[in-house]
């Protein structure tokens, strides 16, 4: 090594062929390329008995008074016990997640973009933020801010095992909504490759089956039995979430199905509520047919607005959770999609009506594709005969039934 000492600039340029030293570890060498020649800045130093050279940047793009400012910043290192290299490499592994997070979008912002996109092929407003609730909870905290290209088996699963063993369901739901999102942004052209949220062939490998970590736990139901006497008690505490509540019981509605209800979907006169497809769950038009009971119930309630039952504090409608708050507060061993189940069972127990009749009160599909490509039928009338008597039931006299007491 020829020694550079304190030479001038003007002495930089004109060096030759070969590695000049600076004193200190720094150091210029000089080689011929296709152009002329190459001058570039190096730093060598001893670690753990090993010898290691660092460039510093080329002259004359780095001038040698930066050259040794670079020098002297990595003795320091050394002398703090760091490694000038590791270092070096760590720096610019962080301005290359930083430059990719400047033009490549993150998980969340893929998950926003994702919900404006297919928000309106939702039902209802409750599952698009449900949607982002348990995203938010489980997946932001981990891999929210990540590159969505960045994204890969270690950190789905890190997402998600905390809950797989205790809340499955959950758990479950999440994983398929990290996919949906992930799969979107494969076709935007954010990432390539498979998918690391995938089940089949893939995670179903990682983690253990829904059915080896999750018992089945059933909505409960109040007996049919009981109803009667329950119905009794519920037409004595005033409210809209009650008349709400009463209203699922008379319909065998899901909950969301009734606090959503318009009124422009109820035809009075033809004693129908019709439900359109994009508020089902099996995205069909649903009617269901209005006993007189029911009828006296919605033409008994005012008309305050677009819905038929209306929220308090300005709420549109009543809140998702406000028929649970209410059988809690009375202290019923129930829950409101309970219900649909105490119908089911007075249908197989007490009518001698057909179980696809049955089925097709509750909305849910009878038979296999081929069958339903052929039915054109819905049986509304079998079915409108089938919900006065359910409705004639419930209002079966409590002397006839067992007296459940409610506390208001």
């Amino acid at each position: 090594m020829r020694p550079l000492g304190k030479l001038k600039d003007i002495q930089v340029r004109t060096a030759g062929p070969g590695v000049y030293g600076d004193g200190g570890g720094l150091a210029l060498c000089v080689r011929k390329g296709a152009t002329g020649l190459n001058r570039v800045w190096m730093f060598r130093y001893k670690r753990d008995g090993r010898a290691h050279w660092m460039g510093l940047g080329s002259y004359p793009d780095v001038t040698l008074a930066r050259a040794r400012e670079k020098a002297q910043d990595a003795r320091r290192l050394l002398i703090d016990g760091y490694d000038p290299l590791t270092v070096k490499r760590d720096q610019r592994a962080s301005l290359r997640r930083e430059q990719i997070k400047r033009v490549m979008p993150t998980f969340d912002e893929c998950v926003t973009a994702y919900l404006v996109s297919h928000r309106a092929g939702w039902r209802s407003v409750q599952h698009s933020n449900e949607w982002t609730r348990s995203l938010r909870a489980y997946v932001t905290p981990v891999f929210g801010g990540t590159p969505v290209d960045m994204i890969d088996t270690a950190l789905v699963c890190k997402a998600l095992e905390p809950l797989w063993h205790t809340k499955v369901n959950t758990a479950s739901r999440v994983r398929g909504r990290i996919e949906n999102v992930l799969d979107w942004a494969k076709v935007r052209g954010y990432r390539a490759g498979e998918n690391p949220a995938r089940w089949r062939g893939h995670l179903e490998n990682l983690l253990p089956k829904r059915s080896k970590v999750q018992t089945v736990v059933h909505y409960r139901a109040l007996p049919y039995s009981q109803l009667p006497n329950f119905m009794d008690e519920l037409r004595k505490i005033e409210g809209m979430t009650a008349r709400c509540l009463e209203f699922v019981v008379l319909t065998a509605a899901r909950s969301n199905e009734a606090l959503t209800a318009k009124w422009s979907e109820i035809d009075l006169h033809a004693r129908t509520w019709t439900l359109p497809a994009s508020k089902m769950k099996g995205r069909r038009e649903h009617r269901v047919p209005l006993a007189p009971a029911a009828l006296s119930l919605l033409e008994a309630l005012p008309r305050n607005g677009e819905y038929v039952f209306t929220g308090h504090r300005g709420r549109q409608f009543l809140s998702p959770a406000s028929m649970k708050m209410l059988l809690i507060r009375v202290k019923q061993p129930t829950t409101t999609h309970g219900f649909r189940s105490s119908f089911r069972d007075w249908c197989a127990e007490q009518t001698s009506y057909p179980a696809e009749v049955a089925e097709m009160a509750l909305a849910h599909r009878v038979g296999s594709q081929v069958e339903n490509a052929y039915r054109r039928t819905d049986m509304f009338e079998r079915r409108r005969r089938l919900m006065a008597e359910w409705a004639a039931f419930c209002e079966t006299p409590a002397s006839n039934a067992e007296v459940i007491p409610i506390r208001a």
